[in-house]
């Protein structure tokens, strides 16, 4: 059977129909967007799934990663406000929210992110001192994600983080900054100690105080009693009570021989011969102090008998 025409225009027709089937459709992977140029011109973004195009017409552009994004800072040098050197580096975590900005606003987005987190580190570090640069590290970090996201958002992108991880100042600056580390420390315990020795020392004060206080309430009270006793024993012997005064001056002599006994420099303690017959004559001396009592009683009377008799005038 001989072929015709028509046996050969068929098959290319399908082979034409396949190509076209084969180049209309598109499939775009999770976390991608592609964008459509028509003769060169942006058209429309492909989102993922099946999508279709006109072929020959129709044709993807830009393969965009909408998923979070990291860049690594490389490590650069940073002149502080204070003139100080330090080696910083850092990471940047971005990601694209709109596919034809991210594609036609910029050439060379991940480029662009890194220069632009670069250049606003040293404008943040430089103008902050050293010592604010080593102690307030998340200050820095919220600045330089507000100020990167801010210049960055005409692109189509939003940056989620962006963190400094090292801050290393020179070895010598090292060593300064370890010597002022430890004379400040020495330095607040020298203040601590010395407050506490100044406490110490006001306790101390206060309690010395306090016992000077009580030692002279204790001798004035004691004074108050010795003044006491001895008006009672004067009283008692106004009234002629002999026992009285014989306890006055046995306790007067039992408390001179406690303090000779209790001398540091005391051993031996030897009593007069006298003292037995001191404490002996104790009740001797009430005798005579009783009897002397007597004497002026009976002496009293005899005067007041020897006084005339009293004439009342209602007697005359």
């Amino acid at each position: 059977m001989p072929f015709t025409g028509l046996d050969i225009i068929i098959p290319i027709l399908v082979i034409l129909v396949l190509l076209v089937l084969f180049t209309s459709i598109k499939t775009v992977g999770q976390g991608y967007n592609y964008t459509v140029e028509r003769f060169g011109r942006y058209t429309k973004t492909l989102t993922p799934g099946l999508n279709l195009i006109i072929p020959f017409i129709d044709r993807i552009g830009a393969k965009m990663n909408m998923m979070e994004q990291v860049l690594d800072v490389p490590t650069q040098e940073v002149i502080t406000r204070d003139n100080a050197i330090v080696a910083v580096d850092g990471v940047a975590f971005f990601q694209v929210l709109n596919a034809p900005q991210a594609a036609y606003q910029i050439t060379n987005l991940q480029n662009a992110i890194l220069n632009l987190t670069m250049t606003n580190i040293r404008s943040v570090m430089g103008s902050m001192d050293l010592d604010e640069l080593l102690s307030n590290r998340d200050t820095i970090n919220d600045r330089l994600l507000r100020i990167v996201d801010e210049a960055a958002s005409p692109w189509g992108i939003k940056m989620t983080r962006v963190e400094i991880k090292d801050i290393n100042p020179p070895a010598n600056l090292v060593d300064s900054m370890a010597r002022q580390m430890m004379a400040e420390r020495t330095k607040r315990a020298q203040i601590l100690e010395a407050e506490g020795l100044k406490q110490a020392q006001v306790l101390e004060a206060e309690g010395r105080k306090e016992a000077a206080f009580r030692d002279a309430e204790a001798r004035e009270r004691a004074a108050e009693a010795e003044a006491r006793a001895t008006q009672v024993v004067s009283e008692a012997i106004a009234k002629g009570d002999v026992q009285a005064l014989n306890y006055f001056v046995a306790l007067k002599y039992t408390e001179a021989m406690a303090k000779i006994g209790s001398a540091n420099n005391s051993k031996v303690v030897l009593l007069p011969i006298e003292a037995a017959s001191l404490i002996g004559s104790l009740g001797g001396i009430g005798a005579i102090a009783q009897e002397v009592f007597r004497n002026e009683g009976t002496a009293g009377a005899q005067r007041q008998a020897a006084r005339p008799p009293v004439v009342r005038p209602d007697q005359g």
